[in-house]
């Protein structure tokens, strides 16, 4: 039986992980959040009070750092960091603020991308990242590459962090979405790139469902050609 990957890529905010989720779901594929991975390793660092910027540090302990993906009853990913389910603590800002400016060091990056490999290599999945098509499932079926305007995005980031009652500025918000995006591809490894055979989808004027439709259209016009 055929294994389908599908690689999703995008910049912050641009709805990659929703879009990920549902069209994982309807297709019955396997969803995997690689920024969740970032994002737990980004955890370890900040509990054991080291640097974003001691590289040495950080090196030295992902040979110590236990990721583990497991999915609920609901077929749901669920991130486990040294064995304690951090899945719900994954989306704060400082957290997503660490797990960028780690995710630019050699050693993070191959650590989970080994793992993210041996997930995709043995069933159906849908992994959303920002290298995901170039470095880590180069060979997926379907490769797409997810974006909005910066506004349209920082807005986004603004409800989702108000709606969980955390106070913020729209303009500070805006201002870490411009921050991110340049450091992401301007990183020395695995920048944020559009590879040439990716379809690009611009979600600025577009909803949730209508996207997802999309990617479910494409990865369907796919496992068609193989009947």
């Amino acid at each position: 039986m055929r294994i389908y990957n599908v690689a999703i890529d995008g910049p912050a905010g641009a709805g990659k992980s929703t879009i990920a989720k549902k069209a994982a779901a309807a297709l019955r594929f396997v969803y995997i959040d690689t920024g969740a991975m970032y994002r737990a390793m980004a955890i370890y660092f900040i509990e054991h009070g080291i640097d974003k910027n001691d590289e040495k540090s950080i090196c030295e302990a992902c040979k110590d750092i236990d990721i583990e993906i497991k999915y609920d009853a609901g077929n749901v990913q669920r991130v486990f960091l040294e064995r304690v389910d951090v899945t719900d603590r994954l989306r704060t800002q400082e957290v997503g603020d660490m797990a960028s400016a780690v995710s630019v060091y050699k050693d993070v990056r191959k650590k989970l991308v080994d793992l993210q490999r041996r997930l995709a290599e043995s069933q159906n999945v849908i992994m959303d990242g920002r290298d995901i098509a170039s470095v880590v499932l180069p060979n997926a079926e379907v490769k797409i590459y997810l974006t909005a305007s910066t506004e349209i995005r920082a807005k986004r980031r603004y409800d989702e962090l108000i709606e969980k009652g955390i106070e913020c500025d729209l303009q500070v918000v805006m201002n870490e979405i411009e921050e991110r995006d340049w450091r992401d591809m301007h990183r020395e490894i695995s920048p944020l790139v559009r590879v040439p055979e990716a379809i690009l989808i611009d979600t600025s004027d577009m909803t949730i469902e209508e996207v997802t439709q999309k990617v479910i259209d494409l990865v369907k016009n796919e496992m068609a050609k193989d009947i």
